[in-house]
């Protein structure tokens, strides 16, 4: 048996292998954003009429995950906001992530949220929304105010709610006598905007900025400078920079992953009382990563998504005993309809499953290429996107939590 508090003594009194871990964690802004100095300059001309008080036009941001996003709008809204108090401007910021369902999974609360941040507190729940609304639009109204509304990850809040929320909030300008409101959307899903109501997108999308993925190069300069702030130079192993780049430009060049992978990597390697980061714990860190996102992404999806998920992996099992691989959303919607019944869940459309696997395609759970079948319509040709090594462990994981 080990001894656990031997170890726990050794580990406490050991040298680290960090200096400061801060600097490789997602929540950590450097004060360079590399490689997005073009997107910075964009932004800040977009915004730059605020601290004239005078309401920029809304803005939306998309790209993949990891691309700098967050990290340049972070940027200017803080150097704005720096700005405008130097100049004595009612101008506030509120910065929100609507990923965070505390925040986000409705209507009353993200308006309730947003007021808080302005200093008015309102119930957590026991009003009307309509009423919310009224408090949240005296408040403002208190005095001549622009505010900059920041939603990151956008998209959270509209597959929650729907989109009226966004047509309330864009809409909201036209009832505001003293104040203005500028919103500034962020989402990693590029064609989110393109699945709003028409009206919505018009006033949300008067600027768009599209991020482009980092490359291989980028993304090793980004880590060598990260890098030095957080070890010391012999901890890093020959061509650990350059592996840790590789599987995160692979990964539609996500700089954040690439940050984690080496985070994680240097954990392992601390773990084993190794002395520096070797590429072997890079690739283990790497398959740690992907088996962990993959399965807290699974363990948080709606009971719809989970029994089309279940449903998608009896199928693809099937088909690989016959040795074949081919298999589409016809197939799939047949089992499903079985998995319902046996969990007692009413079965959605077949159009509706259909956009329950574009989600999880673009999850990275499976890939789903639609091909079309001429005048007999569209259907999607699937595989699966999660590693060989966990199938099993999801496929358990989703039959306990539907009780099959």
């Amino acid at each position: 048996m080990v001894d656990v508090k031997s170890f726990l003594r050794d580990y406490a009194t050991k040298q680290s292998l960090f200096k400061n871990k801060k600097f490789l964690q997602s929540n950590y802004i450097p004060k360079k954003v590399p490689y997005r100095e073009e997107q910075i300059n964009q932004i800040a001309g977009i915004l730059a009429p605020s601290l004239r008080m005078e309401r920029p036009s809304n803005l939306f941001i998309y790209g993949k995950t990891g691309t700098g996003k967050t990290l340049a709008v972070n940027h200017v809204v803080e150097q704005i906001a720096e700005v405008a108090q130097e100049k004595k401007l009612n101008l506030k910021v509120v910065n929100l992530n609507c990923k965070l369902k505390r925040i986000a999974d409705t209507e009353y609360r993200l308006v309730a949220q947003i007021s808080r941040e302005l200093g008015q507190d309102i119930p957590p729940t026991g009003l009307p929304t309509d009423e919310v609304y009224k408090i949240f639009v005296r408040h403002l109204e208190k005095e001549p105010t622009l505010l900059l509304l920041v939603l990151d990850e956008i998209d959270e809040i509209v597959k929650n709610t729907g989109d009226k929320i966004l047509y309330n909030l864009t809409r909201l300008n036209t009832e505001l006598q003293n104040s203005e409101i500028c919103l500034i959307g962020i989402s990693n899903d590029l064609m989110f905007i393109d699945n709003v109501d028409p009206r919505v997108k018009s006033s949300l999308s008067e600027e768009e900025l599209v991020f482009p993925p980092y490359n291989a190069i980028q993304l090793q300069k980004i880590l060598r400078e990260r890098a030095m702030l957080t070890f010391d130079k012999s901890i890093i192993g020959e061509g650990v920079i350059e592996k840790c780049a590789a599987y995160a430009a692979k990964e539609h060049g996500d700089a954040r992953r690439a940050l984690e992978l080496m985070r994680v990597a240097a954990e392992l390697a601390e773990r084993n009382n190794a002395e520096k980061i070797t590429v072997d714990y890079i690739d283990t860190a790497e398959e740690k990563i992907e088996r962990d996102r993959v399965v807290d992404i699974i363990a948080t999806q709606p009971k719809q998504f989970k029994i089309t998920l279940y449903s998608i992996l009896h199928v693809s099992d099937e088909y690989k005993k016959k040795n074949s691989s081919d298999f589409y959303t016809g197939d799939i919607y047949e089992n499903y309809k079985e998995y319902c019944l046996k969990t007692g869940t009413k079965p959605l459309t077949q159009r509706r499953v259909g956009d329950i696997i574009a989600e999880l395609d673009m999850l990275g759970i499976i890939n789903a290429r639609v091909i079309s079948k001429g005048r007999y319509g569209r259907t999607r040709h699937i595989t699966l996107g999660i590693p060989e090594n966990i199938i099993t462990k999801v496929t358990t994981m989703l039959r306990e939590g539907l009780g099959l």
